[in-house]
């Protein structure tokens, strides 16, 4: 089940109503905030790592919806990895870690971005191998990429109020 991604269909669509969602209430969010978010680079970046963490799933769930051969999947899901990772990176570089709260510091620390980027890439890299898991890695995957998105958005919103 974990190689074929006709059988992926329904948690694909699943997947970009939730994700869309997020994303949809993550834009309302700046908008509303607007000139806080323009006076700082950290927040930012903080948002824009957001929107990344977000659409990474909602790409996943594009890619997983549309009819398309196998190898083209799986080459796509790498591609996703490797871009999304690479943004993800260098805008938490650019965010900093300047939060004077503990708990907040804990979890950008441990916030799950590079986790979401690399099982998006095994899950592409075991799909075309068609051993170790496949596309069941893509579950991991996206909840982490959720929960780092909704993480994110809360030291967003935190940092726009004190």
């Amino acid at each position: 089940m974990g190689y074929s991604n006709a059988l992926w269909l329904g948690f694909g669509e699943a997947l970009a109503a939730v994700a869309g969602a997020l994303t949809g209430l993550l834009f309302v969010a700046l908008s509303v905030k607007s000139a806080a978010l323009a006076g700082s680079l950290s927040l930012r970046s903080r948002a824009a790592q957001t929107l990344v963490l977000f659409m990474t799933s909602v790409i996943t769930a594009v890619l997983l919806v549309a009819p398309q051969p196998p190898a083209a999947l799986g080459s796509e899901l790498l591609a996703v990895a490797m871009g999304s990772g690479m943004a993800l990176l260098i805008l938490d570089r650019r965010a900093g870690h300047k939060s004077e709260q503990r708990v907040a510091r804990y979890i950008e620390r441990f916030s799950p971005n590079t986790i979401t980027a690399v099982l998006v890439g095994v899950a592409g890299l075991t799909f075309l191998l068609k051993t170790g898991g496949g596309l069941y890695w893509l579950i991991p995957a996206v909840v982490a990429s959720l929960l780092g998105g909704v993480v994110n958005a809360w030291l967003f919103l935190i940092r726009l109020t004190s």
